[in-house]
């Protein structure tokens, strides 16, 4: 998975970083709209390098995210190999588009993810209490554009292909 091509640590630098800022402690009012960030930076690295980063990659991450929050062991291993699927299925029709629409296809990935993440809580007998558990989606929506340019900016610069 993480085998050591060209720009392989800093794939994995960022997915690191993603862990540390979707676990920040935060106030209540900014914590419900916080993204998963880690979900953004995959499905970032899904877009731009398919053939790297891919659904293999993305149940190992979801692995260690079930470890890190303490949740079934699989659950985000699932949302994100699906999310990562659909991601490298349609990364060449995504990328294309400009970037408001591109956010709106990275916020119906992140639904999914909200979803299927949600569906497991219900069976295991954990039912959201509200739909507050969606409202991630949109501020990954809204985050999507900054994540994307800094991003690209940085695999241009460090020659990650």
């Amino acid at each position: 998975m993480f085998i050591c091509y060209r720009g392989q640590w800093f794939i994995l630098l960022t997915l690191l970083i993603a862990f540390a800022v979707t676990y920040l402690p935060l106030p209540l009012w900014i914590d419900r709209f916080w993204p998963d960030w880690v979900s953004l930076v995959l499905i970032y690295w899904c877009m731009a390098l398919p053939q790297r980063v891919n659904v293999g990659t993305a149940w190992v991450v979801g692995l260690f995210q079930d470890a890190a929050c303490g949740a079934l062991l699989g659950q985000h291993a699932l949302a994100l190999a699906v999310v990562a699927f659909l991601t490298v299925k349609t990364h060449q029709r995504i990328r294309v588009n400009p970037l408001w629409q591109q956010a709106l296809s990275v916020l119906g990935l992140l639904i999914i993810n909200q979803l299927l993440v949600s569906w497991i809580n219900g069976v295991i007998g954990y039912p959201p209490r509200n739909w507050w558990y969606l409202a991630p989606a949109l501020g990954g929506m809204l985050w999507w554009p900054w994540i994307f340019i800094a991003l690209r900016d940085l695999r241009r610069r460090f020659r990650i292909s």
